[in-house]
């Protein structure tokens, strides 16, 4: 039976005032990243600067630790530093969303903010169906739901779902992620001029397309953006596997540089590049904001991996977003980088210069934490036949191989506690920009070159960070405290 949105809301109420009188504290609730009040947080959805203010959706089940059936959860922020929590957006109370808001995106027109997201429905026999919602806000936090505009078309499974919608030439466009017949992951374009009639274009890249050969059995949260004079198409394939040093987490994130063809709906691309390096990154979601910045923000987790081991489950939430980064295109490479704003949660800054490594693990006055920025500048080119680590509270470790060209991110299993890796190629080391939260770390490398993202649970009482080589080493290395009150901590 279909609940209303106000009686789901109203148990989310009655759920909220019961998690706040049997509140255990948690020494795992993160400091200054984004996180559910209460629940499962996954995809970040409807990205957007509305009215000067940014507006982050995503995908919540605020009744379980589980992938239920999902709202739209809310925050916003004038400056990527204070937030609030707003009212649930999106519930799943109508025939076209019953078994969930599933992931979409946001728009501006006509003074108004325009979300699109896919309806997720199971028939009497359990079958999935699928369909392109449309929902319209004249505030940005109140929405009314317009229903489908977009149907599931021949030649697709009814795993067909997050579209990503923009402006081009004054026409619309929606990037749909889906799996074909054949049961391969394709990227399915659509175009409009009204937004509510959409011509079905065809599949304009995916596994089988454009030369790309097998790759994925489906690709989830398309995003298609210019960035200079190329085209960036971000999205998540499932069911690649691992090669090598890349490949390796359930399912992966990253992006193709190319030129999408507007006449002849053809996307001509370059060889898929995962965003992240690390073990906890998905699903992630760009906008642009009026500075002229490409932002983006992404689950800092994956569907079905580890899920069952995060100790936080225990006190009734998982899961969390990465902080917000920005992207430059440098040739046919993806730089990120922490957004400015961060830096405005510096506090005691502590500061170390010309620190000589030799042989012996060093711990330095003052660089200690468990919510803190780290930033590491070799003062050199680390040498041949040498090793650099760095050691976080006894949980994660970065080292960088010059013999092997390699960066490695080492961390210990949630519930094994036996050590797992991941690793990308590296040429040369020039800087490490650590940003650890209470289980979280996000590395960005040599300016933005690199970026490595998990979640981390070590003992709570441990803030050590120590350094180590194996010949001699110089470096510059600066700490600060990280903090701010987060909605629902």
């Amino acid at each position: 039976m279909l609940q209303t949105k106000q009686q789901i809301i109203d148990k989310l109420h009655k759920e909220l005032e019961e998690q706040a009188k049997n509140n255990k504290p948690d020494p795992y609730r993160l400091a200054y990243h984004l996180m559910p009040p209460m629940g499962l947080l996954n995809d970040p959805n409807g990205f957007i600067q509305f009215n000067g203010v940014y507006h982050l959706f995503f995908q919540w089940n605020p009744f379980a630790t589980e992938h239920g059936s999902k709202c739209w959860g809310h925050y916003t922020s004038g400056d990527f530093v204070h937030w609030k929590h707003e009212a649930v957006a999106l519930t799943p109370s109508d025939w076209f969303d019953r078994n969930g808001c599933y992931s979409g995106s946001a728009i501006e027109k006509d003074g108004k903010l325009i979300v699109f997201y896919t309806g997720n429905v199971k028939n009497e026999q359990g079958e999935r169906e699928t369909y392109q919602c449309m929902a319209v806000s004249e505030d940005g936090v109140h929405f009314e739901k317009k229903g489908p505009v977009l149907s599931l078309p021949p030649g697709y499974t009814a795993h067909f779902r997050d579209p990503k919608v923009w402006q081009h030439n004054g026409r619309w466009y929606m990037i749909i992620g889906a799996q074909s017949s054949d049961e391969t992951g394709k990227a399915v374009l659509f175009t409009s001029t009204d937004l509510e009639s959409w011509e079905h274009l065809g599949a304009v890249a995916g596994a089988h397309v454009n030369q790309l050969g097998d790759f994925g059995y489906m690709w989830e949260c398309p995003d298609l953006f210019p960035l200079g004079d190329k085209d960036v198409f971000i999205v998540s394939p499932q069911g690649i596997a691992p090669d090598g040093y890349l490949y390796n987490n359930l399912y992966q994130s990253g992006y193709f540089i190319g030129k999408l063809d507007y006449i002849n709906a053809a996307f001509t691309h370059g060889d898929f590049t995962e965003l992240d390096r690390g073990f906890d990154f998905y699903a992630p979601q760009t906008t642009m904001d009026d500075k002229g910045r490409r932002l983006l923000f992404a689950w800092m987790g994956l569907p079905e991996e580890n899920e069952d081991s995060h100790p936080t489950r225990e006190n009734g939430w998982i899961h969390a977003m990465t902080l917000p980064r920005c992207l430059e295109l440098r040739g046919d490479k993806l730089f990120q980088k922490p957004a400015e704003e961060l830096q405005q949660l510096r506090k005691k800054k502590v500061e170390h210069k010309n620190v000589i490594l030799d042989t012996c693990p060093q711990k330095l006055d003052g660089i200690r934490g468990t919510a803190a920025e780290l930033l590491i500048i070799l003062n050199e080119e680390v040498g041949p036949d040498t090793t650099f680590t760095v050691s976080i509270r006894e949980e994660a470790e970065i080292t960088f191989d010059s013999t092997l060209k390699r960066l490695t991110l080492s961390r210990l299993r949630f519930a094994a506690k036996t050590k797992e890796y991941r690793h990308c190629r590296l040429a040369h080391l020039n800087s490490l920009q650590i940003f650890i939260d209470t289980s979280s770390i996000e590395i960005f490398v040599n300016d933005g070159e690199e970026v490595f993202t998990a979640r981390i649970f070590p003992d709570p009482g441990n803030d050590t960070i120590t350094f180590a080589a194996n010949s001699r080493l110089s470096f510059n290395v600066t700490k600060w405290d990280m903090s701010f009150v987060l909605p629902g901590n």
